[in-house]
């Protein structure tokens, strides 16, 4: 069996693990939060990696690093899955919190979910340990597609479409232009490439008008389909291979 040695950054080397993306992780160890062989971490550590050519191609490391003193794992095979979030669960992993998420995953392997839904808001996520996906997506850099079906409080006319579809201000934050179709007198569906918080009830909100129901429908190649609420499933390699096609730079 052939091994191969590999130095990588910390930060790299723990959204690798799936413990979060490569932002967060510099957030964790700028925090203090992140110990490396007994000490304080910094953001120009580096990990040995130990890749054994074992048909899994996994890697391991000889240090011990750990995250608020619970030892971090070694990189776990990546796994993906869709959920349907219900109304009421929150995104949020929250130990103590008895509407989070968290108590929905499994144990092993690691999920976590690609950005979020805020409570009120039902849908699609995506559940990975794959934290170089997660940082892809998440990125403004790379305008990912989300899509939404969203449900007004009163009847819309096609001003209010042409408005959002443009740009909406509201606070000091000016939206970028999306996609966005009538479904019906009080329904659309929108398409959006910015992940800002709550968006979607904030830009309805300026031009007057209150959601009442929020679904997202698809990030990019992913869709929800039949997936029942409250339920998850992992994704084919085919949806994978396609994924992960779409958010790789091409060279």
């Amino acid at each position: 069996m052939n091994n191969e040695i590999s130095k990588i950054r910390l930060a790299k080397y723990l959204a690798m693990t799936g413990l979060c993306s490569r932002r967060a992780a510099t957030r964790h160890i700028r925090d203090g939060r992140i110990t490396l062989n007994a000490r304080l971490a910094t953001h120009i550590d580096t990990v040995t990696l130990n890749i054994r050519e074992n048909g899994s191609n996994l890697a391991s490391i000889d240090d011990i690093i750990l995250f608020d003193n619970k030892i971090i794992s070694n990189i776990e095979a990546k796994s993906y899955w869709l959920f349907h979030k219900a109304v009421g669960t929150d995104s949020r992993l929250l130990q103590d919190d008895p509407s989070s998420l968290l108590h929905l995953l499994p144990q092993s392997p690691r999920l976590y979910p690609v950005g979020r839904l805020d409570k009120d808001s039902r849908g699609l996520l995506l559940l990975t340990n794959d934290g170089t996906l997660t940082h892809r997506l998440l990125h403004p850099n790379f305008k990912h597609k989300k899509t939404y079906q969203v449900r007004l409080d009163t009847e819309f006319d096609d001003t209010f479409l042409e408005s959002m579809a443009k740009g909406v201000q509201y606070k000091n934050i000016t939206t970028q232009p999306c996609i966005i179709n009538r479904i019906s007198k009080v329904q659309f569906e929108i398409v959006l490439t910015q992940g800002l918080n709550r968006q979607i009830r904030r830009m309805c909100q300026a031009l007057g008008y209150r959601v009442v129901d929020l679904k997202r429908t698809s990030i990019e190649s992913l869709t929800l389909g039949p997936l029942p609420e409250g339920k998850k499933r992992e994704l084919t390699q085919t949806e994978v291979t396609q994924l992960l096609s779409i958010i790789t730079p091409q060279k």
